[in-house]
């Protein structure tokens, strides 16, 4: 689906007439504070205190959606500038380049949550792999002061674009690299400020919450602390102080890695579903990332910026228990010495295709060598083929979705009749140029065909979902099959679950209504559009894929009508069908859940016709 710019040009005219930011003529200060994989539901007065207050006080966006594939980058670059993923070309955590990029470990598929790979891609890109402008970039040509502190790969993707070689202002970046060879370098000026204030000009390592386990051993049972309190510390005592001393509006991000870092390696389950991300250790996690929110808010207190500033807190997906378990696919019948018995390995859907569609398969994070016997992709990534140079099909591993993409386009049937063979599929989505199959839906129907630089999937496997009985609410419970190789009872995401597609999302501030509960739908790229908007920042658009202002939770602001609707492929042989059940505001969708009913969380009944959302 594509909105026109006449449309958005159109829309932006008459919401401008009753924003109150428009009619205040002192520019306002934004925190846009991202707790990484936050379930919505998960957040009240005991376990997140800070995070229900600015709900409860300010814009509980009650009916919240991350984009899918329901990954951190790809969520992060909606969030930095208003587009959909089909204009950023940020498909996952994981993409096919089509060239092989040397920082990444020399691989064809690099995981892009990393400053230098980031530099590189873009670099290979024209200077911008998401080929359109961040809120961060917009508001520091604006003269707008500007940093994101956080965590590694999404807090640089803010203002990637940014040389700190070259004269001008500049973002103030801290993430995991900072002080590091590979860091984003600080001016003298931030590190004097952080000599008085007693503060290390490195960025402390996450200790033991890194630590992931394997099959045997169990991961971590704490919270990134540490690292944690240092970036709010850094945003604390030295970044809002050196921006109030300047005396110009400001724009801060943080990210922060928990509760995702917490809920991905928790230790309290292994090789059991339950309690799964629900434990002790992923509850640390959430409340770390709610101490830091905390710290903000009173920073802002002490330096009286509270009156003057927006906060907007949006997670950038959900979360979900991981599960390894398949009666139909080969390589779980396989024996592999770090996978527990008639479990699904690393990298089990490109070892299936390549047992399917008869072709070698080739590890691009091992140079190229090739996979057999009872071996399986490093990374899970697998490049398929004669010549692992020249492949005829390249799978990149994400976890609650993988992408494939297919050189050879002629095998598009072949291997989307393999896909549905397997009992941990829920749903295929197919680049539009290849033609309709029956079983799947077009990618533009979720608006992943755009304007992207980087290469677009040719297929988005979507993998199953389900709620266990934990005693949770059935988004707090997700279950999904994950390609990854973190262990069952650990935390993945990236389907197209409503566990994963339901993330926190609430706001607070001069130009938010208190006490406002929005029931309409509302997802990241609409946070992008409305950090854009508060700040008056207007960006040269090369994609239309944009999200909308989110006028109806500001003070005199527009209340638009919404509906609720579902679309359907024609059904495959054997009769499944990928099914995708939406709400709609004007021609903009946002997206529920989708897949095969019955095996995605939140398509256990036809969303049945169209009617008001929320109602």
């Amino acid at each position: 689906m594509r909105r026109s710019l006449l449309l958005l040009s159109a829309g932006l005219t008459l919401l401008s007439t009753g924003l109150a930011s428009a009619q205040n003529n002192t520019p306002r200060n934004l925190i846009l504070f991202i707790p990484d994989g936050l379930r919505a539901l998960k957040v009240n007065p005991d376990t997140a205190p800070a995070m229900a207050e600015v709900r409860d006080k300010g814009v509980n966006f009650k009916n919240p959606h991350s984009l899918f594939p329901t990954f951190t980058m790809a969520n992060g670059s909606a969030m930095s500038t208003g587009h959909y993923l089909g204009d950023t070309g940020v498909f996952s955590n994981t993409i096919w380049t089509g060239y092989t990029s040397v920082p990444a470990g020399n691989t064809v598929v690099p995981f892009i949550e990393n400053d230098e790979v980031l530099g590189d891609i873009d670099e290979h890109f024209g200077g911008n792999y998401l080929n359109e402008d961040t809120i961060l970039k917009m508001a520091r040509d604006k003269g707008y002061s500007t940093a994101a502190l956080g965590k590694h790969g999404p807090t640089y993707q803010f203002d990637h674009t940014d040389k700190p070689e070259k004269a001008g202002l500049h973002s103030i970046v801290f993430d995991d690299a900072t002080g590091g060879r590979h860091g984003v370098a600080l001016s003298d000026e931030v590190k004097d400020a952080l000599t008085k204030a007693g503060l290390p000009t490195a960025t402390p390592p996450r200790g033991d919450n890194s630590k992931a386990g394997d099959a045997k051993t169990p991961g971590t049972t704490v919270a990134n602390v540490a690292q944690q309190a240092y970036f709010a510390d850094v945003a604390a005592k030295v970044v809002l102080p050196m921006f109030k001393a300047r005396n110009k509006p400001f724009v801060l991000v943080f990210w922060s890695r928990d509760p995702d870092g917490s809920q991905h390696n928790t230790g309290d389950s292994l090789n059991q579903i339950k309690p799964g991300i629900n434990g002790p250790t992923s509850m640390a996690g959430i409340k770390n990332a709610d101490n830091n929110l905390a710290q903000l808010r009173r920073a802002l207190d002490e330096l009286g910026l509270t009156a003057s500033t927006n906060i907007i807190v949006s997670a950038d997906h959900g979360f979900s228990t991981i599960s390894k378990e398949s009666k139909t696919s080969a390589s779980a019948k396989v024996d592999y010495d770090d996978t527990p018995k008639d479990f699904l390995p690393m990298g089990f859907l490109a070892l299936d295709l390549a047992k399917a569609l008869d072709l070698p398969l080739f590890d691009p994070n091992d140079k190229n060598a090739k996979v057999e016997g009872n071996k399986h992709p490093k990374a899970g990534n697998g490049v398929l083929g004669k010549d692992p140079e020249k492949p005829d099909l390249v799978v990149a591993t994400n976890g609650g979705s993988d992408l494939v993409y297919l050189p050879n386009k002629k095998l598009a049937e072949k291997t989307i009749k393999a896909l549905l063979q397997q009992d941990y599929v829920s749903g295929l989505f197919v680049e539009d140029s290849l033609g309709r199959f029956p079983g799947t839906l077009p990618l533009s129907r979720i608006n992943l065909h755009g304007k992207a630089a980087t290469p677009t999937p040719s297929i988005v496997v979507n993998f199953r979902s389900y709620a266990s009985d934990c005693g949770e609410a059935p988004t707090n419970s997700s279950v999904q099959v994950a390609d990854t190789v973190l262990r069952q009872g650990q935390g993945m995401h990236g389907s197209f679950s409503r566990g994963d597609t339901m993330n926190f999302m609430a706001a607070i501030g001069p130009d938010f209504k208190a006490g406002f509960v929005d029931e309409l739908p509302v997802s990241n790229a609409d946070v992008g559009m409305t950090a854009a908007r508060l700040m008056g920042l207007r960006a040269t658009q090369k994609g239309d894929l944009v999200g909308r202002v989110m006028s109806e939770a500001m003070p005199n602001g527009t209340v638009p009508k919404a509906y609720v609707g579902t679309l359907k492929s024609k059904p495959a042989e054997g009769g499944l069908t990928t099914v995708l059940n939406f709400q709609r505001i004007g021609s903009q969708r946002y997206f529920d859940a989708a897949g095969f009913p019955g095996r995605t969380l939140g398509l256990e009944q036809d969303a049945g016709k169209q009617k008001t959302a929320g109602k």
